[in-house]
């Protein structure tokens, strides 16, 4: 039987130093980890549609890979103990073993087999000396003195992967090598993870879609279009439910139909101090949802908790409206939880350390992200640009930019030529 959820305030309990007016990143994210759940449903799927979910079950291996030693080159077979150290070894070759048509029978002192990358080494033979550096003499082949160690150009059986052992553990995101090994072990199907079901929508009465007449003082709603295509990265099902005006029974009939639909909802707007008070009113009244000040920059308002009706109850995370910032958050904390919530196991961001070309004003005491363009100097050594102006409303300079420079919570001031960290876009996938 699954034990009852904590509440926000007993998660907010285990969380050291949790102040939601001020609440560092590092501790927010601790919070998030300890608040989602994993989705619990398991389907069997063609390992063809398996790229990109989670594995729910480790793979154990039903047989050695490879099943028998065998080659790693093309060359003749041979016996390790008979390679002379004074000169040349020859050795007569007496057959030859392909991939897929071994070679049968004895193989007598002094003599070798001709054999193919892959085919299974003749009993009694250890190393595999490659073609190119023999000399043939009538039916036999010479072998240069020093070349080789007993054992070389040989693989053991198993020695990829051994009966019984875990191939690949559970919760693991499948990438392209790990088919191939599933169907190194003959598995057509593996076990995963349900998709996660991931609803969004923006709000405001400023906002309009795309093939709308834009009326004074209105902009083209471009978040639910950056957070589809994070989404998309991540795999999960994503569910569009468009631009939300800001009036109470829209909002609460498109969050109720968001946490009926979804495992998580992600909101963008309707959070900051001075907006609107529906959006928080409603989030409010559907669920459980805390408000926070995370201390960084961009994307210091944010919501989190649960709505909708128990049992099923779908995580909220409502993000600030401006389009840096929804970015920002999302990476910062977002994505690592959708990952969990898929019953995934993320691991830690590669970060690149990268001199950056200009001095920064940063202040201590909390975490920033300012978009860069990192690049290789003349003497080899990365660099980081920053992209101009770094508004929390200009889409423009996150574009153009192929990194996020990460000020840390305690860093202050940064000199012209001093290493920073920088989460490069491409990890992100």
């Amino acid at each position: 039987m699954t034990e009852p959820a904590l509440s926000l305030q007993q998660i907010a309990s285990c969380v050291a130093g949790y102040d939601p007016s001020a609440l560092p990143v590092a501790q927010a994210q601790d919070f998030i980890a300890r608040l989602v759940p994993v989705v619990q449903a398991v389907e069997m799927k063609p390992i063809r549609d398996a790229l990109g979910r989670v594995l729910a079950q480790d793979i154990v291996s039903p047989i050695d890979v490879p099943a028998h030693d065998n080659s790693a080159m093309d060359g003749y077979a041979l016996r390790g103990s008979e390679l002379r150290a004074d000169g040349p070894t020859r050795l007569r070759v007496v057959g030859s073993g392909l991939a897929g048509q071994n070679f049968e029978g004895a193989v007598p002192a002094g003599a070798c087999v001709r054999i193919m990358t892959g085919a299974v080494m003749p009993a009694g033979l250890d190393t595999v000396v490659p073609q190119e550096f023999t000399q043939q003499d009538g039916d036999a082949v010479l072998v240069p003195p020093g070349l080789l160690l007993t054992g070389d150009n040989r693989r053991l059986a198993g020695e990829d992967l051994a009966l019984g052992e875990v191939a690949l553990a559970a919760g693991r995101v499948l990438r392209p090598a790990d088919l191939g090994l599933l169907a190194s072990l003959g598995r057509a199907e593996v076990p995963l993870r349900r998709r996660l079901r991931v609803a969004f929508f923006s709000t405001g009465d400023e906002l309009r879609s795309i093939g709308e007449a834009l009326d004074a003082g209105c902009v083209y709603d471009s978040n639910r279009y950056t957070l589809w295509g994070m989404l998309q990265r991540l795999g999960v099902e994503a569910i569009d439910l468009g631009v939300v005006r800001d009036e109470p029974a829209a909002l609460r009939e498109t969050f109720t139909q968001a946490a009926a639909c979804a495992d998580a909802v992600i909101t963008s707007g309707g959070v900051s101090v001075g907006e609107a008070d529906h959006t928080k009113r409603i989030m409010a009244e559907l669920g459980e949802v805390l408000f926070w000040k995370i201390a960084m920059r961009p994307g210091r308002p944010m919501a989190i908790g649960r709505i909708g009706m128990a049992p099923h109850q779908a995580i909220l995370f409502g993000l600030p409206g401006n389009p840096v910032a929804v970015m920002v958050t999302f990476y910062a904390f977002v994505r690592d939880a959708l990952l969990r919530m898929a019953g995934a196991s993320p691991a830690p961001l590669p970060l690149l350390r990268a001199a950056c070309t200009t001095p920064l004003r940063k202040k201590p005491g909390r975490t920033e992200f300012q978009r860069g363009i990192v690049s290789r100097a003349a003497d080899g050594v990365w660099q980081v640009a920053i992209t101009g102006s770094q508004g929390s409303g200009i889409l423009r300079s996150m574009s153009q930019a192929n990194g996020m420079v990460l000020l840390h919570h305690a860093q202050g001031n940064v000199a012209a030529g001093e290493p920073v960290d920088v989460l490069p876009f491409d990890g992100l996938v």
